[in-house]
């Protein structure tokens, strides 16, 4: 409803329409949310690769935490979640991409995330168990915050 085409992708708008990103985090706080997610949850390197923007995943990771961040600074009390979908990828043993490799996908967004100051992780609609998994470690091993992991 806001003008961002399906075709497009949803978390290169942390970096074009930033005011946008940051203004719908500020409606959900309006309406008394405690949570907000970032916009990052195809924001992998694996996700952002096919819109040409894989080298950008730092860039896009960061200014979707720091989006929530500022917007939920107008409230004491709202937290930020960095938002982590699969990799859309067939994981071992199931498909040529190992564990290790994705492991290293969601370490390095997830670093990203925790620099912009989240205060928890959401892994959502995951469909394999092995890849929320691998998930999991890379949040283990990138921070100590609290995560939410779910599946589909």
């Amino acid at each position: 409803d806001k003008g961002v085409f399906l075709n497009k992708s949803y978390e290169e708008v942390n970096l074009a329409a930033p005011a946008l990103v940051q203004g719908l985090h500020e409606e959900y706080v309006r309406a008394g949310a405690d949570v907000l997610e970032t916009n990052t949850f195809g924001a992998s390197r694996a996700k952002l690769a096919p819109h040409g923007l894989a080298e950008r995943l730092g860039e896009i990771n960061l200014a979707g935490a720091r989006l929530a961040r500022a917007a939920a600074a107008s409230r004491p009390g709202v937290l930020v979640a960095g938002a982590v979908g699969p990799l859309g990828l067939k994981i071992e043993p199931w498909g040529p991409t190992s564990r290790d490799e994705a492991r290293a996908m969601f370490a390095e967004q997830l670093r990203w995330l925790v620099e912009g100051g989240i205060d928890l992780i959401v892994l959502e609609t995951f469909a394999d168990l092995n890849e929320m998994g691998e998930a999991i470690r890379a949040a283990r091993e990138v921070c100590s915050l609290p995560v939410v992991a779910q599946m589909t």
